[in-house]
């Protein structure tokens, strides 16, 4: 004898198989019916022999940014640049600027527009970009664009929206010379863009600068458009490469005196000024600016990338370094006068 309640179960169960099946063959129909409409209801057919090309990929350096430079995504950046980012920054790196006043020559005198710079920053963190974005002055803040690496912040549609909307970023092929992102760059920076470019490529491995890549020397011999010589200082012992969590900090952003190309500079020449600029201003920034002048005028300032020398010896001289600069207060010990009465 069944048990009580298991014939109603049963029927249930039948039940559900049968409106399954039924929903199958609805489907099933329906696919027919469409499919029986043709194109463009459905993909057009394929000859046989005929290889049909892969569609190209809108993400990495094909991903298009334009919607991020109209009038409503500029105004949703605004107040994240102005609120949460500014906010991050001060928390995280506590930022001392120096030098805003070499850029008052260019500052325009009336409501015109002010010229295009390309601000070359050393690059050690993520936090670089945010403290760029808080520290170049108006008129060029509300109007500037960051050069991202296309294989790493456009790799998919969530962190490349991301980028084009909080730091208005453009995708940059930083792995080969790329037509396509040099040609954006050009065209927004013949619009009055300032463009925002680390010319070492990437973060640095080991704490210590890497050489220049000469794509920002290229795009001002090209365009006019002045170089803006900018250093950072502290950014890497507060979340640098491979850090897992940031240590909060302080930071010394410091720009610099805007270049030209001479009329005897190829990309490569011009390339070496810009680095040897923003050498003598992480000088200035560790140092003193009257010493820092003194060793520029003999050739003699501290290279970005350290001393020739590896392994442990580079990073006794890398901490050595740092606790020059602002990233080494927090640690100095304060001494003060004993008092006698």
């Amino acid at each position: 004898m069944a048990p009580r309640g298991a014939q109603p179960l049963r029927e249930m169960r039948l039940a559900g198989r049968a409106i399954g099946a039924r929903g199958r063959r609805m489907s099933a129909r329906m696919k027919r019916r469409i499919g029986s409409l043709g194109f463009p209801y459905r993909a057009p057919e394929v000859p046989r022999g005929v290889a049909v090309p892969a569609r190209a990929s809108t993400l990495e350096a094909n991903y298009d940014t334009t919607w991020a430079r109209e009038a409503p995504a500029r105004a949703v950046r605004r107040l994240l640049t102005t609120g949460p980012l500014r906010l991050l920054v001060r928390v995280l790196a506590d930022p001392e600027v120096d030098g805003v006043d070499r850029l008052a020559d260019y500052r325009p005198a009336n409501d015109e527009d002010p010229p295009a710079f390309i601000f070359t920053p050393n690059h050690h963190s993520h936090l670089d970009t945010g403290l760029c974005l808080a520290a170049i002055p108006e008129p060029w803040r509300s109007k500037v664009v960051v050069g991202a690496a296309a294989d790493y912040f456009f790799t998919t549609r969530i962190s490349a929206a991301a980028s084009a909307l909080i730091l208005n970023a453009i995708p940059i092929d930083r792995e080969a010379v790329s037509r396509k992102s040099s040609d954006l760059a050009k065209q927004l920076l013949d619009e009055g863009w300032s463009l925002l470019l680390f010319p070492e490529g990437g973060r640095s491995p080991d704490g210590w600068g890497q050489p220049f890549k000469g794509g920002a020397a290229y795009l001002s011999a090209r365009t006019g458009a002045p170089i803006v010589p900018v250093f950072i200082d502290g950014a890497g012992a507060i979340f640098g490469k491979g850090m897992k969590r940031p240590k909060p900090g302080r930071t010394r952003v410091v720009f610099g005196t805007p270049i030209l190309p001479n009329e005897s500079d190829n990309t490569r020449r011009y390339n070496e000024r810009i680095e040897q600029a923003v050498t003598e201003l992480g000088d200035e920034a560790i140092t003193d600016w009257w010493s820092a002048r003194q060793r520029a005028a003999r050739r003699a300032n501290p290279a970005l990338t350290g001393p020739e020398y590896t392994g442990w010896r580079r990073q006794w001289a890398l901490s050595e370094q740092r606790k020059l600069g602002k990233s080494g207060e927090r640690r100095r010990q304060k001494r003060t006068w004993p008092k006698f009465d």
